[in-house]
Formats: C-alpha cells, structure tokens, sequence
C-alpha cells in the first residue's frame, strides 16, 4: 500500500452513509485521586475531582463512524429517565442524529459508571436491564430502520450487540431480509444470546471471549492453530462472507472465502481496552464499504483497536492519528 491509496482509502469514508442499530448506553465518569483507605470498610476513599459523560456501545460506534467521517446513523431504544436526558444532550453535543432513538417509559437507560483514580479503574457501577423490549417498541424500531433505508443511500448496516434487549431474531431477521434486499452490507459485534441468529451477512466480529461462549468450546487463546478451521465453519454455516476475531494481546484473525490474515498486536503502552472492538468494527465496516483489500482490512483495524487501548476510559478514534499511524506502518 503507498501514500497515495492510503489517503484515498481515508477519503472515501466521507460519503459513507452507515445504520448502527443496537445497545446504546451513557457511560459516566468520575475521576479523582486516592490518599487513604476508609475507616469504615477496607476499601479506598476516591476524592473527585472531575465527573464526565460519554457515550457508550451502539452510540459510541456511531461516534466512532462519524470521528471517521461518515455519517452514521443510530437505532436503538433508551429510558425517559434523568440518564437518558444526558445521553441525547451527549448526542447533541456530538452532532450526532437522535431521530431514531425511542423513548421507552418503561425502560432504563443503560448507564456505567466507572471511578477512575491515577489512570486506573477502582470500581464499575451499572445501572441496567436486558429484559427484550416489548413487541410494540420493536415494532417502531423496525419502522425507523425501514424509513432510514428509504431515504438514505445507506452503505451498511452495523448491528451492536450487548446482551441488553435491543436487538432480538425477529428484529435481526427483518433487517437482514431489508438490507439483503437493498444491496446494503451488514456487518455485526455479537453477544452470546444473539451469537447463531446472524445468518445470510457480511461481516462478523466477536472478541475471542464471544466466538468459544458463542461456539460452546474450550480453546486456549495461546493455541489458536484450530480457529482458520473453526470461523470456515461458522461462515458456512451461517453464510457469513467474512469473520474478524479480535485477540486481544495477540492481535486479530481476519478470514474471508479467499484468505485468512492472522495479524499480530503492535507493541503499546496499553491503558484501557474498553470500546477498542467498537473502534475496529467501526473501521473495518467503512473499510469494507470503501473496497479494501482483506489483508489491509485487517491491517488498518488491527492499528485502530490498538490506538484507543492507549487511552482512558471509552473514547473514539482519531481520523488523523490513524491515518499517520497507517502511513508510518503501512506504506
């Protein structure tokens, strides 16, 4: 790859137009130091100095497309509650489109919040439910996912998965079935309970943890030697065209009809790997769309989940910062 396909490769994201449905959530932050341990428990008093909230899951991937410079557009359902009026000013202050996101009287709005003390996590506190949204909520979710093919030149459709009730069989079925028919790619990061309903679909990402849960193995990630066998029976079974499996420390396997790219982990000063594998199925959907070859899929993926795990908390990638590292690495 030169300097040239690789600026090019860049500004082809910038006409993409990519549906991100799924589990969105506010990640809340409180920072602060640690100068003694309570009286009262053996446990660290944490003086805050800073709170902050982001944005998390399906909504982070969207701000991820968007840092890309796509425009991404998100599906999903939260709560009429206090934490989901700070999720869409978080939006908001994002440019992000919120048109899609439902509001659900019944529901909570999916909300982590992470103490943070030199750097390092001291405890996570979530506020949740993964009870499946109800028939009628899904039902408007699908109808907005409808109207948005309809009237978007939409390039992929990208399903985040997190357990948490968003997204169900029917509700994959009838997307799938929409996109399939509208020429549109589908590119999907699973959880367990969703894993084998993701048939007839482009691109399949589960972190190693999600593929042997998924599978029901037993594998070693320090003996991956069995896995190209494994994902060309996932892939035909389900009909999936291309399987990316991130590996953490050990980097990603990425394995379509014609190839399979095993890429190692650059060496980094890793930080936090929270939303690293939002950032690498960000990247490799608008790669994806923007015809690159498998090989610097993997590549260009591999270099981004690496890039955020150097940085605290969930945050996005950088376009420019990702761009140099490619060129440094890449050309």
């Amino acid at each position: 790859m030169n300097t040239t396909s690789l600026n090019n490769i860049f500004l082809s994201f910038n006409n993409k137009v990519i549906v991100v449905i799924g589990d969105v959530m506010l990640d809340s932050y409180l920072w602060g130091s640690v100068n003694r341990i309570s009286p009262e428990a053996p446990v660290p008093v944490v003086s805050v100095n800073k709170k902050e909230n982001r944005i998390g899951g399906a909504a982070n991937v969207a701000l991820n497309i968007k840092k890309l410079g796509a425009m991404p557009i998100i599906c999903s359902v939260i709560g009429n509650d206090e934490n989901g009026k700070k999720f869409i000013s978080r939006l908001k202050s994002n440019n992000l489109v919120y048109d899609n996101i439902i509001i659900d009287d019944n529901r909570l709005t999916t909300t982590k919040t992470r103490i943070i003390s030199n750097n390092q996590q001291i405890v996570r506190v979530d506020e949740e439910t993964d009870e499946q949204i109800s028939s009628i909520i899904e039902e408007k979710l699908l109808s907005k996912i409808q109207n948005t093919i309809n009237n978007y030149n939409v390039d992929a459709i990208i399903f985040e998965d997190y357990d948490k009730g968003i997204i169900s069989k029917n509700l994959i079925d009838n997307v799938v079935s929409l996109a399939n028919k509208n020429n549109i790619l589908i590119s999907v990061d699973p959880k367990k309970k969703n894993f084998n309903n993701y048939k007839n679909i482009t691109m399949f990402k589960p972190n190693f943890k999600e593929l042997i849960e998924g599978l029901k193995l037993d594998i070693d990630k320090n003996n991956i030697d069995k896995l190209p066998k494994l994902l060309t029976n996932l892939r035909n079974n389900n009909n999936i065209e291309s399987v990316l499996i991130t590996l953490s420390e050990k980097g990603l396997i990425y394995q379509t009809n014609d190839s399979t790219h095993k890429i190692p982990a650059m060496l980094r000063d890793i930080t936090d790997v929270s939303g690293a594998g939002d950032t690498v199925i960000s990247v490799a959907t608008l790669c994806l769309c923007s015809g690159v070859s498998n090989k610097n899929i993997a590549k260009i993926s591999n270099i981004a989940g690496g890039l955020v795990c150097e940085k605290v908390g969930v945050v996005p990638i950088d376009k420019n910062q990702l761009l140099d590292e490619c060129l440094s690495v890449l050309t």
